[in-house]
């Protein structure tokens, strides 16, 4: 029999996890919890083991050792459609859209586990009311948006859904400064509707400036954790991740 978690309305529970990739152990033996509602970062250089422990969480890479729990369940290495069956939904990085399917195509595969048709069809326009501009394009090809306009269909196709939690792996990279607030803004909405997030992200200071609270991932462990306002006070924050001096 399973321990319970120790935290009663934790949604994700990582305990001790560790993952390898490519023969390296990317990450460590790490700790890490997601309350109910809350949105939580992991934040760190690139390289950290940030998004090595996204993919393991989902099954997309092997877990070596400790345990993955969601919703009270042992998930350690379920494969990523299974959890998505049980509300946990990922936005990788890179956007993974289908660039030959339109954008209401591409939201439509995101419920593909669902069979409710009404309420796929008010679902696509919940997420035309988050995402303005994917309206105007609704029957434009996803290949021929912009990064920042696929970033939104990423994160719309994974809302159609209907995710418990949402895993978002670094939604700002490669955007223009105007695109990255609009993408930050929508994270703040669809928090807001009481989806629990756990964010991946390299831009440190927005990332903390939008979470519950925050954890500082080096070389695959964690070494800093706690309420995102102190950590984006915490001197040692400040001088590693927001380039500013200490002293």
């Amino acid at each position: 029999m399973s321990a319970p978690t120790r935290h009663p309305d934790t949604l994700l529970e990582l305990s001790k996890l560790e993952v390898a990739y490519g023969g390296i152990q990317a990450v460590k033996g790490i700790d890490l919890h997601v309350g109910k509602g809350e949105l939580v970062c992991l934040i760190g250089a690139n390289g950290a083991g940030k998004t090595t422990t996204l993919k393991g969480i989902t099954g997309l890479q092997p877990v070596k050792g400790g345990t993955v729990r969601y919703a009270g369940e042992d998930t350690t290495g379920r494969p990523a459609f299974e959890l998505v069956r049980r509300g946990l939904a990922m936005v990788p990085e890179g956007r993974g859209v289908f660039g030959a399917l339109t954008i209401e195509e591409n939201l439509a595969m995101g419920a593909y586990v669902r069979h409710d048709t009404a309420a796929i069809r008010a679902d696509i326009e919940h997420v035309f009311g988050l995402f303005p501009r994917l309206k105007e394009r609704r029957r434009q090809t996803a290949g021929t948006l912009s990064g920042g306009e696929q970033q939104m269909l990423a994160m719309g196709r994974a809302l159609m859904s209907r995710p418990k939690m949402l895993l978002l792996d670094e939604p700002s990279m490669g955007l223009a400064p105007l695109m990255v607030q609009k993408v930050f803004e929508t994270v703040l909405k669809v928090s807001g509707e009481g989806v629990t997030i756990l964010l991946i992200e390299q831009n440190a200071k927005l990332a903390l400036e939008v979470s519950h609270r925050g954890y500082v991932m080096e070389s695959g462990e964690i070494t800093i954790s706690g309420d995102a306002k102190k950590l984006l006070h915490d001197p040692a924050v400040r001088a590693a991740y927001l380039g500013e001096a200490v002293g």
